[in-house]
Order: structure tokens, then sequence, then C-alpha cells
């Protein structure tokens, strides 16, 4: 009898420690969670056509993200200028294209003066305890109190007189991102992951990049159109990668 009674114990703490155990790894992704890649903007339009399946109020900070929970804290920076952000997360259960990071709202958009034609950012968690945060809040209740206060702009009189002449800057981009499939230890271990991209996927662009003696990067690219870079990032959803990121090369 007392055999029995110790062997119900035992099994019951096992599962319990299995429990914890899985609940602590899923949390330690979600508070580590990093992405460089490209985001989608909402509009009404996407979710007509059905390319997005849920809403974001525009005038929100709020954004669609797969890999995080819904209300987790994120910091988004704009990678072209370095403008950065505080957001939260409505929903990691909503349909959206695979090749974009998170979709963002029009208001997160405007103020991270994001370039819609290139629209690059990251993605970073962050603890809801951090100061980073608690500035940020102090910061946003400040400049809200300042534009309900702030009166309406008034009519500008031109001098007509004058003449204005206005620089005409030609700004020359050059498109060029890699996809970063995943850093190995060994070398041998990043070439067998070549092999299983040559062998399941139809990308012809891939190869080792030796970053140290103990660090070996496997990309796709380097792509100089977002239609190709689309294209392989599409194709390597078969690889079934929580992860893929996208390097911008400058």
């Amino acid at each position: 009898m007392n055999f029995k009674y110790c062997l119900i114990i035992t099994i019951i703490l096992f599962l319990s420690n299995c429990s914890n155990n899985v609940n602590l790894k899923k949390f330690t992704t979600v508070e580590n969670f990093s992405n460089k890649g490209f985001t989608l903007v909402f509009e009404d339009k996407l979710y007509n056509d059905k390319i997005v399946d849920k809403k974001i109020d525009n005038r929100s900070y709020l954004i669609f993200q797969k890999n995080l929970r819904k209300n987790s804290s994120v910091k988004i920076t704009n990678m072209l200028n370095n403008k950065t952000i505080l957001a939260k997360v409505a929903s990691n259960k909503t349909n959206y294209p695979y090749f974009y990071n998170s979709v963002i709202s029009e208001r997160i958009a405007e103020d991270l003066d994001l370039d819609l034609d290139e629209p690059y950012i990251s993605i970073l968690s962050i603890s809801n305890n951090s100061s980073f945060i608690a500035k940020k809040t102090k910061t946003w209740e400040e400049e809200k109190e300042v534009a309900e206060k702030a009166p309406v702009d008034g009519i500008e009189i031109n001098d007509l007189n004058k003449v204005k002449t206005k620089k005409k800057t030609i700004k020359t981009k050059k498109f060029s991102y890699s996809i970063k499939v995943a850093d190995f230890y060994y070398e041998k271990s990043a070439l067998e992951m070549i092999k299983r991209i040559k062998n399941e996927t139809s990308i012809k662009k891939f190869k080792v990049l030796p970053l140290t003696k103990t660090n070996f990067r496997v990309i796709l690219g380097p792509f100089n159109d977002i239609n190709s870079l689309k294209n392989s990032y599409n194709k390597a959803a078969i690889l079934d990668f929580e992860n893929l990121e996208i390097i911008r090369h400058d």
C-alpha cells in the first residue's frame, strides 16, 4: 500500500516538473524574440481583399506578430533612419502574408517615417517591467497633453514677391538584401543546411558566410529587387523555420 502511494506521488511530481519545463521554454523563447524584416502597413483594402484577416485601429500603437503573445510589448525600429517606437501585440493569431514579419498601424508607420517602398524594420520583445517602457509611457502622456492643448493652425499669408528656390535632391537607393537562415557553431552543420536547401527547394542563391571560427551563417541571396527577395523567402517556407531574418547590405 505504501509502495503504491509513493509511486503515485512520484508520478505527480514528474508530470509537474515536465509541465513547468514546457512553460519555461515557451516563455524564454517569446521574451528573447527579435527579427529584422519587412513590415506590412495596415489599410482597409488589405482586410477587404482578405490579405489580412483582422483589422487594426490605424491611430493606435498596435501590431500583429505571429511569434509573440498578445499584449507583448515590442520595440520597433526603422532600420533606414533608426527611429524607434514602442508598441503592443494586438494578436498573434492573425493571418497575413508569410514574407512580412508583422502588420503595423498607419500611426506607427508615420511616427517611424517609414519608406513604404522599403519598410525595413526590426522588432525586439521587451519586458513589461523595463525602464524603457516606463519612460516611453510617460513621454506619450506628455505628448498627448500637449496635443490636446495645441491651438488650431491659423491661415498663413505668404509674400508673393519673395522667390523661393527649392533644391532638387536626387536620391539613389541601393536595394540589396539577403535572407539569414541560421547561424551554426560548426561549418559542417552549415554545409548540411546548404545541402537541404538544394534538395528541398528551388532556391539558386545561397552560401555559407564564415563570421568567426565558431560562427557560420547560412544566407540566401543577395537579392537586388524586392520581388526576387520575396520569392526566395516564400520558397524557404517549406524548410519550416520559425524566424527567418532579412539582412540589409549597406
